[in-house]
């Protein structure tokens, strides 16, 4: 096996657990229950803890990881838990994702490097519908004081500031660095320093043009109005002449 994570779950265990991460569910449930049929793509889910307890939840979901070892151990426990999985082995460094395409993207402890991060955030931000959420846990700076799990170089570990950056215009709702005990197999074991992240893509704002007219004057006027209402599929041209209070 020439690829490090074939090799590192290349065993009958599952190195991180089969229950999913405590943020995600701590957070998933109300997130999903926005959408009647969720589509969510989990990445660098490796042997699938977090997308089978997704899948559980009722989503459909595809789990992405480099490590088609990991994959199969994933499809082997959404067997063993009833539920289906789409699994795809990709490098996540230049994945291309389809455009507004999944309801959520979840991301638990994916450390790239800084630049493919950088890619990878742009992917889901153009991957996500609007309304959709993006969720993610990874170790900050913060745990090259620990010793409990994660990378030992700085730049495959996250911060608030790229993530704000990343997602600007997008309705943050989580985004802080703490502390907190985890307890995720035998490599994620004891206190550790983590980015958690919660946002959701905006609406778009649907673009109206209104005609009026002064018959005595014989004027026109077009007014250009933003909306996030839906429409009813008539030309966006004829909604009807505006009123002297307009």
């Amino acid at each position: 096996m020439n690829n490090p994570w074939d090799e590192r779950y290349n065993t009958e265990d599952y190195i991180y657990g089969t229950a999913p991460n405590d943020f995600l569910h701590e957070h998933a449930a109300a997130l999903l229950n926005s959408y009647e049929h969720p589509h969510v793509l989990c990445v660098a889910d490796g042997e699938g803890r977090n997308s089978v307890y997704l899948a559980e939840l009722g989503a459909t979901v595809c789990a992405m990881d480099i490590s088609q070892v990991g994959l199969d151990k994933a499809q082997h426990l959404a067997q063993q838990r009833g539920v289906k999985l789409q699994t795809q082995c990709i490098d996540l460094s230049d994945a291309l994702l389809p455009e507004q395409h999944y309801d959520g993207v979840v991301a638990i402890f994916c450390h790239l490097p800084s630049a493919a991060r950088a890619h990878l955030y742009e992917q889901i931000a153009a991957s996500l519908k609007p309304g959709g959420f993006f969720l993610l846990e990874g170790y900050s700076h913060g745990q090259l004081h620990y010793n409990t799990g994660g990378p030992d170089n700085a730049d495959l570990l996250l911060n608030c500031a790229e993530l704000t950056r990343a997602f600007k215009g997008f309705e943050i709702q989580i985004n802080h660095a703490i502390e907190r005990e985890i307890h995720e197999g035998d490599r994620h074991s004891g206190l550790g320093a983590v980015c958690q992240f919660i946002a959701k893509k905006p609406h778009v704002r649907e673009q109206r043009y209104q005609f009026t007219a002064n018959r005595s004057k014989a004027s026109h006027k077009l007014r250009y109005v933003e909306s996030s209402a839906s429409t009813d599929g008539d030309c966006t041209l004829c909604k009807g002449p505006l009123t002297s209070d307009d």
